[in-house]
């Protein structure tokens, strides 16, 4: 008889040549890889593009840099700040700071604004209406890498501290004050948070796994295991990925890395335990170590590929997105998972079998013989409680779907109440120096001054002034004198500030609206085919276009992911009815975790928004891992539906994966709640909404509804596969 494949794997790498040659060809490969290849934490991040060109405030700011060129640089904002108001003093220090850039220009400084000649009239001239704050700049050459930026920041610190300039203390404190903001600061921090974010996740999530696998097997080589299967894992990930981002076939970015990290630990663990327990289980029936590790594998090791093909493909779907950021996680997400999966078939077992039972001591699992001849016990687990939910489901089926449904649906029904916002910078900590000088900025100035909204006009030759008729609009706070484009004078620049903040939500819906009213002013004044001569550019703008380019990826990979979701499931499980329901109650459990996320994130930690991309981020995690334990929990029922009845079927599968999928999702969700203990509010946002759906699913849905419905469906949960035929 034929052996099963899977059945095959296990023979090759628990074999006693086997173990060894699959762990020492791993670990060989990592060190080679390692020493060839750099580690993806070592390459700059880039700040690729999150817009398509296509897009309108791109295409503006591709005409603005064609025919308004501004070869100063990116600015660097200092935001000069006095509590009680600037003082004669403060306005010396400032030109005396800026003579010293003048005599000893910082790296790749290129243009410093003359303040340092200037008479201190023109600089009161400048500060806020209060007197209390002024914002000056710095250029610096475009282009320059994040990490010399700071090198540079760090020298005008030192000068900062000549002329005992404050740039730490508290803003209330009556001294002179100084934020670093602007595109520079902006960076800066947003590099400097991730490379923190980085240490303290991996420390964070490795010590919480090690201690929930402490507390759940009360093994401690068992706790380690997985780790060491992660780690091996991850020694491979991180070279192949610096690998791929040295050749530019993908950018690095901190924050895709950064939530790698949590998803590898998490979901390989997952796998990790998937085949512990079941190779656990078998080692109480069967006496020799690498018989047992055969029979696991070829039981468990079906739903682990399923699992983890479920997440590769749900992640890489990412790839289909527009949008930059969503794009940049597909890769290392993917891969990430595909080399955690192959790990948990290939390094773990060699490394169980290698141990043997004492993986589990002092809980050793032993074969009834064993246990009488060595005259100890068994430690056999009871599954009590899985027992009484097993039981319960499967004799009260109706109850356990109205209560779930119920229970997911009210939660759900707080999504349409989500605010959204596209602004990175409202993701840092308050604190932060750059988020704090445009607080400073937006306290002090108009709002609008904030990120100024650039209309782009061609005017096709006709000779008209928009300016008046731009001033007139009701949001609109002052419109800048019309500038004419060097190349051709057809072109014309409207600078205008809101008179609102230009990145509240108001704000982005008042674009089309302005775009609308240029294109009628233009009809108005004789320009031909008005509507294909109106770009609008700026923050606000980019803003506006992020929002519904998010849109526009969401209403693609969320359907697409489905689709091929449940084209994996249908051919693993060959039933059209558990498709469906299995899909359908993963994606009630993720708005069930966008509702309760948000009920957590406003009402109880403060949140007035979230971050735009929340929801699709949210949707591919919770959708594809909540899956993973779907399929492993109903693949234990269509096997032991083979052999026993229906009822019997789904108990005995609530039972037999209960303990071990209620243990992994504690792990997954504990190493995504880490997230919500970094400074970063987009990762405190996405570690809230992905904990507790994953806790949704692990308490609720697996346990609960997807075992009720199986009970109720019958043998059309199986329809029109061959268990279906044999109830027929």
């Amino acid at each position: 008889m034929k052996k099963h494949p899977l059945e095959q794997w296990g023979s090759m790498v628990a074999s006693k040549t086997g173990r060894f040659i699959s762990l020492a060809f791993w670990i060989l490969l990592v060190v080679v890889l390692s020493f060839a290849w750099p580690q993806i934490n070592s390459i700059e991040s880039e700040s690729g593009k999150n817009l398509p060109e296509t897009e309108m405030s791109e295409q503006a700011a591709a005409i603005i840099k064609d025919q308004f060129p501004n070869d100063s640089g990116t600015p660097l904002l200092l935001v000069w700040h006095r509590e009680n108001g600037l003082t004669t003093n403060d306005f010396s220090a400032i030109q005396k700071v800026y003579g010293e850039l003048k005599a000893n220009p910082l790296s790749n400084q290129s243009l410093i604004p003359p303040y340092d000649e200037m008479p201190p009239q023109a600089l009161q001239a400048a500060t806020s209406e209060n007197g209390s704050t002024i914002v000056t700049p710095v250029f610096f050459k475009k282009g320059v890498a994040t990490d010399v930026l700071q090198e540079s920041l760090d020298d005008l610190t030192k000068i900062m501290g000549t002329y005992d300039v404050q740039l730490d203390k508290d803003l209330a404190s009556n001294t002179l004050h100084v934020r670093y903001s602007g595109p520079v600061g902006i960076a800066t921090d947003a590099v400097s948070l991730f490379s923190q974010a980085d240490v303290k996740l991996l420390i964070a999530t490795v010590i919480l796994v090690l201690v929930l696998l402490v507390i759940i097997y009360r093994s401690p080589l068992l706790a380690i295991i997985p780790l060491i299967v992660v780690g091996l894992a991850y020694g491979l990930i991180s070279p192949t990925l610096g690998f791929f981002a040295e050749q530019g076939w993908i950018d690095k970015d901190s924050q895709a890395v950064s939530i790698m990290t949590v998803l590898l630990f998490g979901a390989g663990t997952d796998y990790c335990l998937f085949l512990i327990s079941k190779y656990r289980e078998i080692l109480f029936e069967v006496e020799d170590k690498t018989a047992a590790m055969k029979l696991a594998v070829k039981e468990s090791g079906g739903a682990i590929l399923m699992s983890a093909l479920t997440v590769v493909i749900g992640l890489a779907t990412l790839s289909l997105a527009h949008y930059g950021a969503f794009q940049r996680f597909a890769v290392p997400f993917s891969f990430g998972v595909l080399i955690m999966g192959i790990a948990a078939l290939v390094v773990l077992p060699a490394i169980l079998v290698i141990i043997g039972r004492v993986a589990f001591y002092p809980f050793t699992p032993r074969t009834e013989e064993m246990a009488r001849t060595q005259g100890k016990k068994q430690h056999k687990p009871s599954h009590k409680v899985s027992h009484k939910v097993g039981h319960f489901v499967t004799h009260k089926p109706w109850i356990v779907i109205a209560v779930t449904v119920l229970l997911l649906g009210g939660l759900a029904a707080f999504v349409p109440r989500i605010q959204y916002t596209f602004d990175l910078l409202s993701s840092f900590p308050e604190d932060m120096p750059s988020r704090e000088g445009f607080t400073l900025i937006e306290e002090n100035f108009s709002p609008g001054e904030l990120a100024p909204v650039q209309l782009v006009v061609d005017v096709d030759d006709v000779d008209v002034n928009l300016q008046e008729q731009l001033s007139s609009l009701p949001y609109i706070d002052h419109v800048d004198d019309v500038q004419i484009g060097e190349k051709n004078d057809s072109i014309q620049l409207y600078e205008m500030t809101l008179n609102a903040n230009p990145y509240a939500k108001e704000s982005l819906a008042h674009i089309p609206e302005l775009k609308d009213e240029a294109v009628r002013m233009l009809q108005e004044s004789g320009v031909n085919a008005a509507s294909e001569h109106v770009w609008i550019g700026g923050e606000t703008a980019n803003q506006y276009d992020t929002q519904q380019v998010t849109e526009r990826d969401e209403s693609v990979i969320m359907p697409t992911m489905i689709a091929l979701i449940a084209l994996l499931l249908f051919v693993y499980l060959r039933s059209v009815t558990a498709t469906v329901y299995l899909l359908v109650t993963v994606v009630i459990s993720y708005f069930g975790a966008l509702g309760a996320g948000w009920i957590i994130l406003h009402y109880f930690m403060g949140a007035e928004a979230i971050q735009g991309a929340i929801p699709l981020y949210a949707f591919v995690f919770l959708v594809a891992l909540g899956e993973d334990y779907n399929i492993f929990m109903i693949s234990e029922i269509w096997k032991k539906r083979k052999t026993k009845d229906h009822l019997s079927a789904v108990e005995e599968g609530v039972v037999r994966t209960g303990s071990v999928i209620t243990s992994a999702g504690l792990i997954l969700a504990g190493t995504f709640a880490v997230l919500a203990t970094l400074p970063i509010q987009v990762l405190v946002q996405f570690g809230v909404v992905t904990a507790i759906g994953v806790l949704l699913d692990t308490f609720i849905v697996r346990p609960l509804l997807v075992p009720a419905i199986t009970t109720v469906l019958g043998k059309y949960a199986f329809w029109p596969g061959s268990l279906f035929k044999k109830d027929a």
